[in-house]
């Protein structure tokens, strides 16, 4: 699958949505759920620190959101725009709830190899792809130029 120019705008606030976080001192993740008409359901930013909770990640507060506030039918139509590729916990909380496509502008396997070349611990969990988790999702990602602003997002976070 490729991204369309509404991917490339939705992209852009969830990158913007990353950088909002790094400023409140938590790890620079964002995402947005996005209408099949193009309306911006939610969005989240990364809380893990700010809220002391690591499972606080944007995606799955996505999840939940379209849980408490979507009929099922509504969930299939839905995009999940996020600066990066969800983890196995927020790709299984994706594919519980029902949400449709996914677009990201980083890969998790393109943050675990800017990490390792930074000198930092690797993730806790296994670095996964989603469809590895769950395989009926569409996946968009990662998408240039995005995925490169992430990268600069996450050097600058690694150095704090």
């Amino acid at each position: 699958m490729t991204s369309t120019a509404d991917d490339l705008s939705f992209l852009e606030r969830a990158v913007g949505l990353a950088t909002a976080a790094l400023e409140a001192g938590d790890d620079p993740f964002g995402s947005l759920l996005v209408a099949r008409d193009g309306t911006v359901l939610a969005e989240e930013r990364n809380q893990e620190v700010s809220a002391a909770d690591p499972t606080a990640h944007p995606e799955l507060a996505l999840a939940r959101w379209a849980a408490a506030n979507l009929a099922p039918d509504q969930r299939g139509t839905t995009t999940v725009y996020t600066s990066g590729e969800h983890c196995p916990m927020c790709a299984a909380a994706h594919a519980w709830v029902g949400l449709g496509r996914v677009v990201y502008a980083a890969s998790a396997a393109q943050l675990a190899e800017w990490r390792a070349g930074w000198g930092l611990a690797p993730s806790p969990v296994a670095v996964l792809p989603i469809n590895a988790i769950a395989p009926g999702v569409a996946v968009v990602g990662p998408v240039a130029p995005f995925d490169e602003a992430m990268r600069l997002i996450h050097e600058r976070a690694a150095s704090r």
